[in-house]
């Protein structure tokens, strides 16, 4: 796990396989499909950088998706206001119940710092994704 202070290495093989896979499997849902990052949104990300944005990441996932039953589950993830809320709806990461549907990690009980960091990963894929398709917005 990583320190304080530092980001998670999403670069292992089977990670990269995975995000990639999901990736495209979300790619087939019109809902999911339709998100993209605002202007704003890409000029907060570039200003920060992937290192602050993935500690966003992991953090915001933890407090709002990540109890057994998160306080107003369904409804506590924005969709605008941070590139990573935005992401989350995007890869499926934005309530329990989602999670579940989609990525088969169960309700009720809270995710472990692997599936955080593993979320994480999908959320920062996603995120880097758009930025590359919108280079100069």
């Amino acid at each position: 796990m990583a320190q304080e202070g530092q980001t998670q290495d999403h670069g292992d093989a089977k990670s990269r396989e995975w995000v990639r896979e999901t990736m495209d499997r979300l790619g087939t849902s019109k809902f999911r499909a339709s998100f993209a990052l605002s202007p704003g949104d890409r000029a907060y990300a570039r200003a920060k950088g992937k290192a602050t944005i993935d500690r966003h990441a992991r953090d915001l996932l933890r407090r709002r998706v990540g109890a057994a039953y998160p306080a107003k589950d369904g409804k506590q993830t924005p969709y605008r206001g941070h590139p990573v809320f935005t992401a989350q709806h995007a890869t499926a990461t934005c309530c329990r119940g989602c999670i579940e549907r989609w990525h088969h990690i169960p309700k009720g009980r809270p995710l472990t710092d692997g599936e955080v960091n593993h979320l994480s990963a999908l959320v920062m894929a996603w995120i880097e994704r758009d930025l590359v398709a919108h280079p100069n917005v």
